[in-house]
């Protein structure tokens, strides 16, 4: 329905483009507070996500929510690339280290 709506108005193309945006800036933020956190050990929480949001993009009939999930999925899979690169980001100063923590 929201599909159907968005294609009617020719505003499925933006609102992929907007929702892909977003999705991408959140990952940001959850690599950085993630490996302050957990340290790279959290690198399988993103796998299982993005298995499960690969899934549910196969699944899925309509496009809007095929390409979001999809997009989510990747993400993911990029987010674990990008926890192992924070740990290097940290060891060079440019982000905190957690104190609290054992460093990995």
């Amino acid at each position: 329905m929201i599909s159907q709506f968005l294609q009617q108005y020719h505003l499925l193309g933006l609102t992929l483009g907007l929702s892909t945006f977003l999705i991408i800036g959140i990952f940001h933020p959850i690599v950085i507070k993630c490996h302050y956190y957990f340290g790279v050990r959290c690198w399988w929480w993103f796998l299982v996500l993005g298995i499960v949001m690969c899934l549910l993009a196969i699944l899925a009939s309509d496009p809007l929510w095929s390409t979001l999930a999809g997009v989510t999925g990747f993400s993911s899979f990029w987010t674990i690339k990008e926890i192992f690169e924070q740990r290097e980001r940290v060891r060079k100063g440019w982000f905190p280290s957690n104190p609290r923590r054992k460093q990995d």
